[in-house]
């Protein structure tokens, strides 16, 4: 009689276990859903955030860069108002700090190029030849 009771309990048991299983199962694949999903809108948001980003971005470069030629065209109208120089070598003097900069601020933009090709990645995906001769 033992026997037959704990067959029957076990099978009793079986349909119950099966039953959460699946009930786990449709729980955990609904939560990975949602959390999907949250990622896409959240991914959406940051993509949005990004590009008025860049748009707010170009306008405030194209304000700094009116002001810059600004300060440069009454750095030389001074410089021509006060007879230091003369119009064509103020123009001049002007052209040449922008030349400068431009190759100052072109050197560090080079020195910023190897950081962009992910180096320690790049080295630990890499095989080591020497260890391995």
């Amino acid at each position: 009689m033992d026997a037959s009771s704990t067959s029957t309990g076990t099978s009793d048991q079986r349909p119950g276990v099966l039953q959460d299983v699946r009930s786990l199962a449709r729980e955990l694949r609904g939560l990975f859903h949602d959390q999907v999903g949250l990622a896409a809108l959240e991914t959406r948001q940051a993509g949005e955030s990004l590009v008025w980003m860049v748009i707010l971005g170009l306008m405030v470069g194209g304000l700094l860069l009116s002001a810059w030629l600004g300060l440069l065209a009454a750095i030389i109208l001074t410089l021509i108002n006060h007879g230091v120089t003369s119009p064509s070598v103020a123009l001049l003097l002007a052209v040449s700090a922008n030349l400068l900069l431009a190759v100052i601020l072109g050197w560090a933009i080079r020195r910023q190029l190897p950081h962009l090709q992910f180096p320690a990645t790049v080295r630990s995906l890499t095989p080591d030849t020497e260890k391995s001769s």
